[in-house]
């Protein structure tokens, strides 16, 4: 995993990861954006993406939520994570790696993966608690595990065009991490479990309807449209923080809970009979552009 050459070095904005680049807006009220880039080969949650976000991540828990230039430190009041994919927020888990895992028996890789998708997951929606505003915005397709993605921000903003979904129940599985307990905080349990199993691809303005997301802007306005919601957001930002505070105490994640299911994800992943396999493999084909 990587752990060198994190995005706090000095004298370096923007700065480049190995599948992430990261820039401090100093003027925009201290906003940290947080781009993933464009794969080549497929959008999806892939190795080297999750240990750009993990170190990610860790730096920012291990300075204090702050960006470090120059020598100085400066807190970071908001972080926004984005794709620089035009089409794609994120097509979710690595579908071919599933399979590969699957076909050599290779349960604990299976579990491995899932448990460093829900750390990432964890982290992103608890660390930065009381001290950092989290975003996600969405220009695109944000499918499983990139729809659990932006579930872990504080608020979500998204164009007209985007599309959401959990497809994982195609080929007979469920989302690897913390689907049912981001979502259910949105919606009800009852209402993530319809949600998580029906196969729907919902659209942006009906998750905004249902409260699932904050905001909806047209498309190719979202940048404009999350610096106008920072700009609002910030004008009361101590009360703002206690206001987010409170609402994780009354709906916290328990960390317990998601080990739990990504255990049960690995020891179902591992018993699904060939035809889910073959749904996998195609949808793991169109991952891939194919």
């Amino acid at each position: 995993m990587l752990k060198a050459n994190v995005a706090l070095l000095p004298s370096q904005n923007p700065i480049d990861f190995d599948r992430i680049n990261t820039v401090f807006d100093k003027g925009l009220k201290n906003t940290l954006w947080i781009h993933m880039a464009r794969d080549p080969v497929r959008q999806n949650f892939s190795l080297p993406l999750l240990d750009s976000l993990q170190s990610l991540l860790d730096a920012l828990s291990n300075d204090g939520v702050t960006w470090r230039q120059a020598g100085i430190s400066t807190p970071i009041n908001y972080a926004v994570l984005k794709s620089d994919h035009p089409d794609f927020f994120s097509l979710g888990g690595d579908l071919r790696h599933f399979r590969a895992c699957i076909e050599t028996e290779d349960k604990k890789a299976l579990f491995d993966y899932s448990k460093l998708c829900l750390d990432i997951l964890y982290d992103w929606a608890t660390k930065l608690h009381g001290r950092a505003t989290t975003i996600s915005l969405i220009q695109g397709r944000a499918l499983g595990g990139g729809f659990e993605a932006a579930l872990a921000s504080d608020f979500i903003i998204a164009e007209e065009q985007s599309e959401f979904g959990f497809p994982e129940i195609m080929f007979g599985l469920f989302p690897c991490t913390g689907g049912m307990s981001l979502l259910s905080r949105r919606v009800g349990v009852y209402q993530a479990e319809r949600m998580m199993t029906n196969g729907k691809i919902y659209s942006a303005q009906e998750l905004l309807e249902m409260g699932v997301i904050d905001e909806l802007c047209e498309k190719g306005t979202g940048v404009e449209a999350t610096e106008k919601f920072i700009a609002r957001h910030s004008k009361h930002l101590p009360a703002r923080l206690m206001m987010q505070k409170g609402r994780y105490r009354l709906a916290p994640l328990d960390y317990e809970e998601l080990i739990t299911v990504a255990e049960e994800w690995a020891e179902t992943a591992m018993r699904l009979p060939a035809e889910d396999l073959r749904v996998m493999e195609m949808l793991g084909l169109m991952q891939s552009g194919r």
